[in-house]
């Protein structure tokens, strides 16, 4: 397996979920081993994906240094983990990433429209080799050894809707769009109201998030999947897992795992060589992986 960019730039123009205001998303090609690079252009500021970049972790995902940031990356990212993306520019006009409909669907389509493009390159991959794990009270995420990527979250909320639910997801790119990719991201109303009066969450709305109150889902449509809530979670995971810069070769557990931790997570995976191999697919013990992306 090769190397992937996409093979024409592609845009694209949505809503940001904290300002609310449009937001144009511009993705163009990049060559073998240039990484996956965001950018500025109204600070003219490129900002290399890594966890070296990760500057907040509280209700989103944020990448950026003392010059400017962008926030919400996971669900994007979560999709190019899902289509091998190693190498890739993309152009954000504002501080933070549209937020289309608050899955990763959207971005799955951007990417068929641009296609995938195969470099002369061998594709690598973060293969953990032992385990790994952070742990904040009963909360806990961890990357074990496996020779399949797979994702399994539990979540636990005090709510009559979500309550106790759970997810597991082997992957595979059509697998991901059958079943994660649509699992969209949810809030409380009550939440909603004190962010809103704080000028953040104003583009936030029914079209792009699951919205509760204290008792139902405020949404008419309803739910897309019946565990959408621990879905959006693997997702989410996927996204942060992809911070690192490449595919992760590991079975993942957690449970209430947040954006937090899955930082403090991929810091702690790469900051000892002892617990992973940066491989390519001839290194590789199992195909299986690769195969996963066709």
């Amino acid at each position: 397996m090769q190397q992937r960019t996409i093979s024409k730039p592609v845009e694209v123009v949505g809503i940001g979920l904290h300002k609310g205001e449009p937001i144009k998303l511009r993705l163009e090609p990049l060559s073998a081993d240039a990484g996956i690079i965001f950018y500025r252009p109204d600070l003219a500021l490129s900002i290399p994906l890594t966890p070296a970049s990760v500057i907040d972790t509280r209700m989103a995902t944020v990448i950026g240094n003392e010059k400017g940031f962008i926030s919400t990356i996971e669900h994007f990212l979560s999709a190019l983990y899902a289509y091998g993306i190693d190498n890739l520019r993309v152009i954000v006009e504002g501080n933070e990433m549209p937020i289309m409909d608050g899955s990763s669907i959207s971005f799955c389509l951007l990417l068929d429209e641009a296609g995938i493009k195969e470099l002369d390159t061998p594709k690598k991959f973060i293969a953990v080799k032992r385990p790994v794990e952070v742990v904040e009270g009963d909360k806990f995420v961890r990357l074990l050894p496996s020779d399949v990527a797979e994702f399994d979250f539990t979540i636990k909320f005090n709510h009559p809707v979500i309550g106790k639910q759970s997810e597991y997801f082997e992957f595979g790119t059509h697998n991901f769009i059958e079943e994660i990719a649509r699992a969209r991201t949810f809030g409380f109303a009550r939440d909603i109201q004190y962010l809103q009066s704080q000028n953040l969450a104003l583009g936030a709305s029914l079209q792009n998030a699951i919205g509760l109150d204290d008792y139902k889902i405020l949404n008419p449509e309803g739910l897309r999947f019946d565990n959408e809530f621990a879905r959006h979670k693997i997702l989410d995971a996927m996204g942060d897992m992809m911070v690192s810069g490449h595919n992760i070769l590991a079975r993942y557990e957690s449970f209430a795992g947040s954006h937090n931790l899955n930082y403090q997570l991929t810091t702690k995976l790469l900051s000892d060589s002892k617990n992973y191999d940066l491989v390519t697919v001839d290194e590789l013990q199992s195909r299986e992986f690769a195969e996963s992306f066709a």
